[in-house]
């Protein structure tokens, strides 16, 4: 396998390939197979999700894939920021359709006109509803697993409101939402707020979370929108207030894709293939027999093992026949299994059980009474690590810059000072190669001069080279 650190792109694509994640042999570029390794790690994302929007009162819906053309045409922003990425359908059998259709891109023109219906008085908000479909966009640009493709696995969540006050804590409830998810991937992220030309199109403001991934390069993982009343104003989305007045609902999204799976490949894998979060794990541990001496009491033991502790953990027993010890640690290192737990005639005998750490290859001895809580114990201790340690990687990636010359010096993320012109920015793109990312969140304002113009500002921004 490639080193992560001499090539990360190619390390990146091995990785996937060689734990079998998905295939992207299928005809259509950009449309890749999930194989069940894979999928079964989107459908463990999916779960933490679904947990979290129904503790926070969202409820699930489903809407369908086609969306008429002349409803998609309808906020006129919103067609100009997608109208060259959709995917077009003009026929049904032999006859050319009258509307001609799209595949969604994302849903809100599929969407609104049904909460239009679904909407009347203030008592029908807050509208909370979410879906998790595939979306298609027309990517141009090189493909890559995860992090550009068009056919996309996806979370959406939307939401409308009676004021913008409510509109804007809902934006406060989705970041606190997506820093609980990022703690189950172990993921670290910056948020920033889009300059204005690189929103979304259709919302008054945009904020994105990017982690930044081993090549120096951020990657966009989450994004919130608020949309004011612009959409609901173009598909007539009103309501009844207390008072008889009528209104147009104020509106938010929050956004999650399968790039997320990309960054937990990028930032947690290494030469020996992928690292797993045991909270993402589709299994947190893997027990391997060691086989010496009396077989099948060795693979009777191991399955006792696997009964005692299956309730408590998701685990695989592998018990094949035809592969040595040495092979399935490989395969299951290469799958980024969080925990190995190895049974073999010596532990038999001891009552115990070894166990080895993905994450630092450390090797434990446990004895089989204290063994419930110590696996959960570990199973955390891992968690953490991985968390630590990227969050740890991702700041190393990040410089402090001056001038141009300081931003060119390095492929990382640059915090620079700036004045939020669409003119200075352009130039930062001319002359490096790197993207003004917006203006972070989680960072105090304090006074300087634009890199660019030298005007006086209490801007920060990130900027980068964004997959």
């Amino acid at each position: 396998m490639k080193e992560k650190k001499e090539n990360f792109n190619e390390w990146y694509n091995e990785v996937i390939e060689e734990a079998k994640l998905i295939d992207k042999r299928y005809p259509v570029k950009g449309m890749n197979v999930w194989l069940p390794y894979g999928w079964a790690i989107a459908k463990k994302m999916d779960e933490i999700l679904r947990a979290l929007m129904f503790e926070t009162g969202h409820e699930e819906v489903y809407f369908p894939l086609l969306i008429p053309s002349d409803q998609f045409a309808k906020e006129s922003e919103h067609i100009r920021g997608f109208g060259g990425e959709v995917f077009w359908v003009e026929r049904g059998g032999n006859e050319k359709l009258d509307i001609p259709l799209i595949l969604r891109p994302t849903s809100e023109t599929a969407m609104y006109p049904m909460f239009s219906l679904w909407i009347r008085t203030h008592g029908d908000l807050p509208l909370k509803v979410f879906q998790i479909v595939n979306v298609f966009r027309y990517e141009t640009k090189q493909t890559r697993a995860f992090l550009r493709v068009r056919e996309i696995h996806f979370f959406e969540a939307h939401t409308c409101h009676e004021n913008h006050e409510d509109s804007e804590k809902q934006i406060n409830e989705d970041i606190n939402i997506w820093e609980k998810f990022c703690q189950k991937m172990a993921l670290p992220y910056i948020l920033n707020k889009r300059p204005d030309w690189d929103k979304f199109a259709g919302a008054n403001y945009t904020i994105a979370a990017d982690t930044i991934m081993p090549s120096g390069r951020p990657l966009q993982i989450g994004t919130m929108h608020s949309y004011g009343q612009n959409f609901s104003k173009a598909y007539d989305i009103m309501f009844t207030k207390e008072n008889g007045s009528r209104d147009y609902v104020y509106q938010t999204t929050f956004g999650i894709s399968e790039r997320i799976i990309g960054a937990i490949v990028g930032i947690h894998g290494d030469d020996r293939g992928l690292i797993l979060p045991p909270e993402i794990a589709p299994y947190q541990i893997v027990i391997v027999p060691i086989i010496s001496g009396d077989k099948e009491m060795i693979i009777n033991e191991s399955r006792k093992l696997y009964e005692e502790i299956k309730d408590e953990f998701r685990v695989k027993l592998d018990d094949r026949d035809d592969y040595t010890p040495g092979y399935k640690f490989y395969d299951w290192e290469l799958k980024g299994v969080p925990l190995r737990i190895e049974l073999g005639p010596r532990d038999i005998k001891n009552n115990v059980i070894t166990v080895a750490r993905r994450d630092t290859f450390e090797r434990i001895t446990i004895q089989r009474s204290e063994m419930l809580p110590r696996l959960k114990e570990i199973l955390n201790e891992i968690q953490r690590n991985l968390r630590e340690r990227a969050y740890k990687n991702m700041y190393s990636k990040i410089k402090e810059a001056k001038s141009i010359d300081d931003i060119k010096s390095n492929e990382d993320v640059n915090l620079i000072h700036w004045c939020g012109s669409k003119q200075c920015a352009d130039i930062i793109d001319q002359e490096s190669g790197k993207k003004v990312l917006g203006i972070p969140l989680n960072i105090e304002k304090k006074n300087g001069k634009c890199l660019i113009c030298g005007k006086e500002t209490d801007n920060l921004c990130y900027i980068g080279k964004p997959y």
